[in-house]
């Protein structure tokens, strides 16, 4: 990049690093900093009448000053908040030599740029808990000019709020707007949570393959890519359920996974090429348990997280105590398009989605007529936690089937707000059947349906030797996240979503 290529406020930085160079000043610093408080255990902690925290050294972003003469105010910003300084020149340069307050502070070093401050915790006559610098150290100069963003009695002002700035530049956003950081503190507590409880059922954290000879699991369309030493073609996963069930199969009680996934197909608020899933079988349970399981899983995340049960999402205030709603998919179509479709055959349904408006595809089979009823007259008013159950089995080609009803198959989906949140079975053993189930699947394919699932022999290899009674459950971290932290996107809850190349 040339000196040419920057606005004016770059280049005045590029030139105040320079003369700190110049005046002896390294910018950046390898030696280790002895930080030993954050901002948030001197605001929480200090008590003027202890006199405690009189040897403090901090480090943060400078993020204001205030330079009044002989003495300035200013506030740096660490990981968990911002705190007030006061630097005066004859403290940090209690010598003859004021270059580091006359030369350093006041004119090469700007908002931005990360500091040191060796010293101790006061209130100042306005009662503000303060810093008084002993020592000030330049650790890191910033070359680039923050987005300038004003508070006033707790209110933001300029925050740097652009969607497209802030996803493809999350660093920024997360300097200039703490409360981001927040969700992802949250994100983190509610992995954790789940990890500790599935630790907790005896289940194995396990890893499986992100590159597959075959990518199946899920109705996706999967990345393709090639493996150069193999001269063959792989997939990015779509799921991790198959390796997991053969898991299973080796003899494991239990196996959950934390995963990224990677479907190649289109983003929106909602859905982003790559997300993280977690996958959990537990063996000689079904999809009953289940749901009793994922209840108080959930409960468990939202009294981590708000010390209650109920979670603003949106508009509406949702309650996570158990027990949840459970309704048969069926007949929530009943119920919400008024129209009975138990035991239609596929020209029956398409007739039903002419009448009802529903837009189809030539390739759609009757699990798919069905889908699409349901996601436009039902899905929108499953608002509180609902168990949709006993899903028709051309919409389930891995689950087994009901044990009162052989054209249905045990699984739920918990749905939320209208979304999706989680998809668990009682897992399909019977390698026979699975076998068929698949071979269905390949006709799909051949009718124009790319999202219909491969077939896996191996997988049914691994079912021949017998899996015991399982149920298995899916669900996706991140838009958990959102429903948990109330964030409107899913690029409100993932560091770096994926976005449309643009030039640096």
């Amino acid at each position: 990049m040339s000196i040419n290529d920057l606005n004016e406020q770059e280049q005045i930085r590029r030139e105040s690093l320079a003369k700190l160079r110049e005046l002896g000043i390294d910018p950046y610093p390898a030696a280790l900093y002895p930080v030993n408080a954050t901002t948030k255990e001197i605001k929480e902690g200090y008590d003027p009448e202890k006199g405690n925290f009189q040897e403090v050294v901090i480090a943060g972003r400078v993020m204001s000053r205030r330079i009044m003469g002989a003495a300035s105010f200013g506030e740096i910003q660490d990981e968990t908040g911002r705190i007030q300084i006061y630097v005066n020149r004859d403290e940090i340069c209690p010598g003859e030599d004021k270059t580091m307050y006359n030369t350093v502070w006041k004119k090469l070093l700007d908002i931005g740029d990360i500091i040191g401050i060796k010293g101790f915790a006061f209130i100042t006559k306005t009662g503000q808990l303060s810093i008084h610098a002993k020592e000030l150290t330049l650790l890191s100069k910033s070359l680039r000019v923050l987005p300038i963003v004003k508070e006033k009695d707790g209110e933001v002002f300029d925050a740097f709020s652009d969607p497209e700035l802030k996803y493809r530049q999350r660093y920024v956003d997360l300097i200039v707007n703490p409360q981001v950081r927040e969700t992802f503190i949250k994100r983190s507590q509610i992995i954790a949570t789940m990890r500790e409880y599935f630790n907790e059922a005896g289940c194995l954290e396990v890893e499986t393959p992100i590159l597959q000879s075959i990518p199946g699991g899920a109705s996706a369309r999967p990345f393709i890519t090639h493996h150069n030493a193999l001269d063959i073609p792989l997939y990015l996963r779509i799921a991790n359920e198959l390796y997991l069930k053969r898991l299973i199969v080796g003899g494991y009680s239990g196996v959950y996974e934390f995963a990224k996934d990677f479907r190649n197909e289109g983003m929106d608020k909602t859905h982003n090429p790559e997300f993280t899933c977690m996958e959990i079988y537990v063996a000689y349970k079904d999809y009953i348990w289940m749901m009793e399981f994922v209840e108080k899983m959930l409960e468990k995340i939202a009294l981590r997280l708000h010390s209650k049960t109920e979670v603003q999402i949106g508009e509406n205030i949702v309650d996570f105590k158990p027990p949840f709603r459970r309704l048969p998919m069926l007949e929530a179509i009943k119920e919400y398009a008024g129209v009975d479709v138990t035991g239609m055959d596929e020209e029956q349904l398409r007739q039903v989605c002419r009448d009802l408006h529903v837009e189809t595809d030539p390739s759609f089979g009757k699990g798919k007529l069905i889908d699409a009823i349901f996601g436009e007259y039902c899905e929108d008013k499953l608002v509180q936690p609902t168990f949709i159950t006993d899903y028709p089995v051309e919409m389930s080609p891995l689950t087994k089937r009901h044990r009162n009803n052989p054209d249905l198959t045990e699984r739920f989906e918990l749905f939320v707000c209208g979304k999706e949140l989680a998809n668990a079975y009682s897992e399909l053993n019977d390698p026979i059947d699975q076998y068929e189930r698949f071979q269905d699947q390949l006709r799909l394919k051949d009718k124009g349906d790319d999202e219909a699932m491969f077939i896996d022999m191996d997988f049914v290899r691994a079912l021949e030797y017998g899996m015991p009674p399982t149920s298995g459950l899916g669900m996706g971290i991140d838009r958990l996240t959102m429903f948990m932290t109330n964030s409107p996107t899913i690029q409100d809850v993932l560091f770096f979503p994926q976005m449309r190349p643009k030039n640096v």
